[in-house]
């Protein structure tokens, strides 16, 4: 998935909030239109854009033909790397740009917040005193009627909720950079082509995962005291400006966005940005209501920029499902009368997976290396020197017990005498056929949230008469499964079905007597 990047800037009351690229290049920050450097940046950045979605377009019928045409992949594989690093380069250059648009922009607004405190007439309710309009300001919490009719506490609660807008900003900023990024590194990592490559990945994306679960813990902080103290803040004004029909109206829209944002827990990438965004509609509405009454027209003006422009920002990021690889050789045996190891290519080493579950047919156990030729043209084949010196050589590689026990029931036709089944997970090798009545690992699927009719459907579907239990309130245990990749699999089709639930795979010691 390719994701177009996203910075935005917000500064509450005073300035807008950009983020959404536009065709049309337009000052994002009113008053700033005659500014030649600033506007530059934006029609720079705008032909940045459209080059990266030239070649994000490119990169996408590349990889769909990568995925169609194995005979070309190493040449797909090959142009799908020069064009990733094409939009890096482009977002590297969009990146720079993007931060002296900021800069250029926050000097703007810091200039317009030193001009003198006032407060204009209000219509409807109590009277308000009328000032000059050259004691107007565009921030709205800096009009000194705020200063005089809130006490020294609840002013400077409200003055520090608007000094943490531009905390909160910064938060936003980074989480969608670190968003951005992680899209890119999941890619990277889905068409990894080796082991060691993606293991390196999975560890960035893991760790890019955990900065923005830091980002979005804090967002969600800094944010509720914003939104509690400048609720509180206004509502109070209101309140004494007796103007109940808008305490009703907030009160309304306050319970209408509480229901969506029910509705989106947990189905985007972040809750708290997603949060951020609803109730901060809510906040500048209740802002530039507040503005209006009060006659600041040029608060009222900027709080209405910032509402045209939060409406268009797309903030329901999709999540970035993670999907460990495992890059095991799964493979039938087969046999072939034309010899397939010779001394130029012999029996290779069986590789040890740290992470993931592979069973093998065990052919033999030896004191000395074999011939190729003992094993009747299986393949393929590999071998193994066990903490004795002894050599195993085993053949195939299956995803599950019951694939291995075919296979093992075809070498006895082949006139194997005693072909064993044997099984790696997660690196720990043990041979079933010798050790049938050790502890067995099996496996289950963990749910927690309300079952939707959709999950239920599936889960009848998909789990093959398994039991589904409940074990706490909205939390079900469906199981048990005795192979990882069937829970996994199971597990996938029910998080389609509700991407709202919580779903993981555990395994659990059973006892096989």
């Amino acid at each position: 998935m390719m994701l177009r990047k996203v910075w935005m800037i917000l500064f509450s009351s005073a300035a807008g909030l950009c983020g959404a690229y536009a065709q049309q290049v337009a000052p994002r920050i009113a008053g700033l239109e005659d500014n030649e450097e600033y506007m530059s940046l934006l029609r720079e950045d705008a032909r940045l854009q459209m080059r990266e979605d030239s070649v994000s377009n490119e990169l996408a019928a590349v990889r769909v033909r990568f995925r169609d045409d194995a005979a070309g992949r190493q040449l797909y594989g090959q142009r799908i790397m020069e064009l990733e690093e094409r939009i890096f380069a482009i977002r590297s250059a969009k990146g720079e740009l993007v931060d002296r648009i900021a800069a250029i922009e926050q000097e703007w607004v810091v200039s317009n917040l030193d001009a003198p405190h006032g407060v204009a007439a209000a219509s409807g309710g109590v009277s308000v005193p009328e000032l000059p309009e050259a004691e107007k300001v565009r921030n709205l919490v800096y009009n000194g009627y705020f200063e005089e009719q809130l006490s020294a506490a609840d002013y400077a609660a409200l003055k520090e909720a608007q000094r943490l807008e531009m905390q909160a900003v910064d938060y936003i900023n980074r989480y969608y950079a670190n968003y951005q990024e992680l899209s890119r590194l999941a890619e990277r990592y889905a068409a990894a082509p080796t082991e060691e490559e993606a293991a390196e990945l999975y560890g960035k994306c893991r760790t890019m995962q955990g900065l923005n679960e830091v980002l979005a813990d804090s967002l969600a902080m800094t944010w509720n005291y914003i939104f509690d103290n400048k609720t509180y803040a206004y509502g109070y004004l209101l309140d004494k400006l007796g103007q109940d029909d808008i305490l009703a109206h907030e009160e309304e829209l306050a319970a209408e966005t509480a229901r969506e944002l029910s509705e989106l827990k947990g189905e985007t990438a972040s809750d708290a940005v997603t949060d951020y965004f609803l109730r901060k509609q809510v906040a500048v509405d209740y802002e530039t209501r507040l503005a209006e009454l009060l006659g600041l027209d040029a608060a009222r003006d900027s709080l209405r920029g910032v509402t045209a422009q939060l409406r268009v920002v797309d903030y329901r990021l999709p999540k970035i499902e993670l999907q460990e690889r495992y890059f095991l050789d799964y493979a039938p045996i087969a046999f072939s009368a034309k010899p397939t190891y010779s001394y130029q290519h012999p029996i290779p080493e069986c590789k040890v997976h740290p992470r993931g579950t592979i069973y093998r047919i065990l052919l033999g156990t030896f004191n000395t290396k074999r011939a190729a030729a003992l094993f009747k043209g299986a393949y393929p084949l590999c071998y193994q020197i066990d903490d004795a010196g002894k050599w195993r050589y085993f053949a195939g590689g299956f995803a599950t017990e019951a694939e291995a026990l075919e296979a093992q029931k075809q070498m006895k036709s082949k006139g194997f005498i005693r072909p064993e089944v044997v099984v790696w997970r997660d690196g720990e090798y043990r041979n079933l056929t010798r050790d049938p009545e050790r502890t067995k690992i099996a496996y289950r699927v963990e749910i927690a949230g309300p079952l939707s009719e959709s999950a239920k459907e599936t889960i009848a579907a998909e789990a093959q008469g398994r039991e589904l239990s409940r074990v706490g309130r909205d939390r079900f245990v469906l199981g048990m499964f005795d192979e990882e990749a069937a829970a996994a699999a199971v597990a996938g089709a029910i998080r389609q079905a509700d991407p709202a639930l919580e779903i993981k795979v555990t395994e659990f010691a059973e006892n096989s007597n």
